[in-house]
């Protein structure tokens, strides 16, 4: 509009506005023609600006030319899905692409299920007060499998990172408590696991936002001054020390050194 205020809406623009309604510009088709990630784009601002209308022929093209996303390059499919699912709450849209076959040609592995899963998490997001990211929103939607999770990440030219989140979203985790979830996966992946449910209560994941990784207060050196001789075992009492220390919350350095003396005593007892 020109500085005095003066709206040239040559396409009846305002009407879908205020409608909250998406649609192409002429006919579905050919505009559909002209660019295959147009169908992707038709959800993603339906999600942000619009109201679903599965009667719609905007829909119905969407739906019939669907198998020709396959035609387009895996990275801009990963990047179109990834803005959609970083929306506040993409869940109806995802579930009519779901139910209608829209992402079949390019995620099969999206199910029903998966959608009940986004839903859980977006609500979990909410609850507490934790941003929404997509790649872990597409986590969400994939079966609960690392392997497959990786497939998909390596399907959709996903950097090596973001491969690496999605798989340990969906890979067995175990530890005693948050903070050791976060020392043994990062940050990133612990929060991502808690608010999916698959570690934890999501109420622990705020406070592991810009956690910073404590580091073992002692060495090999340390263990061999102890009495232990350089070696494999030096090499194995130090690992099981930093589980014990990880599972014990962190302890200082004090507490850490007495806690190497017991062990090294009890391995030099055993080697008798």
């Amino acid at each position: 509009a020109p500085a005095d205020g003066t709206l040239h809406d040559y396409f009846d623009g305002r009407a879908d506005l205020l409608a909250r309604r998406v649609r192409f510009i002429g006919d579905p088709h050919q505009r559909i023609a002209e660019d295959h990630l147009r169908i992707l784009r038709y959800f993603r601002f339906t999600a942000r600006f619009g109201t679903l209308d599965r009667a719609s022929p905007d829909f119905a093209a969407c739906v019939t030319h669907a198998t020709s996303l396959m035609a387009l390059s895996r990275e801009r499919v990963a990047d179109e899905m990834l803005k959609l699912l970083g929306l506040p709450d993409p869940a109806d849209v995802v579930a009519a692409m779901v139910s209608d076959g829209v992402l079949v040609p390019v995620l099969p592995e999206i199910s029903e299920s998966g959608v009940e899963s986004l839903r859980a998490l977006i609500a979990a997001e909410r609850s507490t007060g934790v941003a929404p990211v997509g790649l872990r929103r597409l986590a969400a939607l994939l079966p609960q499998d690392s392997a497959q999770a990786d497939q998909v990440g390596a399907r959709l030219r996903l950097s090596n990172k973001a491969r690496q989140r999605l798989r340990l979203a969906a890979a067995p985790a175990d530890a005693a408590t948050p903070q050791a979830l976060a020392y043994a996966l990062g940050e990133e992946s612990a929060v991502d696991r808690i608010l999916l449910g698959r570690s934890f209560s999501p109420e622990h994941a705020p406070s592991l936002i810009g956690w910073t990784a404590p580091r073992l207060p002692l060495s090999g050196g340390d263990l061999i001054a102890m009495g232990l001789t350089a070696g494999p075992l030096v090499a194995r009492t130090l690992q099981a020390l930093e589980r014990a220390w990880v599972n014990q919350g962190f302890p200082d350095a004090e507490t850490t050194r007495d806690m190497a003396r017991q062990m090294v005593e009890s391995t030099l007892r055993s080697s008798q």
